[in-house]
């Protein structure tokens, strides 16, 4: 091994693990510890509006969860979400709107959406602060 191969320092030459974290909104809450990329990411989605309902997406429960792992590139980013039903008229926006918000984050190298219906959505998974505005409480 020659003295200026990136092996003599000891270094090497891709990263040893990737950092990842997952968020599963749906089982751990909607309330907690976020990164400041997380909260950038929340940030984003409490400026999504479904255009039938005046509640952001975040507080509709409409994001189940996501996934980043960590590159040398930035975080790669899968975000899981639903629709408040299949045949939802905000089905061709909403997710794109998601995508592009988060992928125009600063730290952000990459988002994939995971649009499933697994579970149903139901008015449960709106946050307290949805069902006052909605009139639900």
């Amino acid at each position: 091994m020659s003295a200026d191969s990136p092996l003599a320092s000891g270094a090497l030459p891709y990263p040893l693990s990737a950092s990842m974290t997952t968020r599963d909104f749906l089982i751990d809450g909607r309330d907690q510890d976020f990164s400041p990329l997380e909260e950038s990411m929340v940030h984003v989605v409490k400026t999504i509006y479904d255009p039938e309902i005046p509640v952001p997406i975040w507080d509709l429960g409409l994001i189940y969860g996501w996934d980043l792992e960590q590159t040398d590139e930035g975080a790669n980013a899968t975000v899981r979400m639903t629709l408040t039903a299949p045949n939802c008229p905000a089905a061709e926006t909403l997710p794109a709107e998601v995508e592009q918000g988060i992928n125009a984050l600063e730290g952000i190298n990459h988002v994939t959406l995971d649009l499933t219906f697994t579970p149903t959505y139901s008015m449960e998974m709106m946050s307290e602060e949805a069902k006052l505005t909605l009139g639900f409480l």
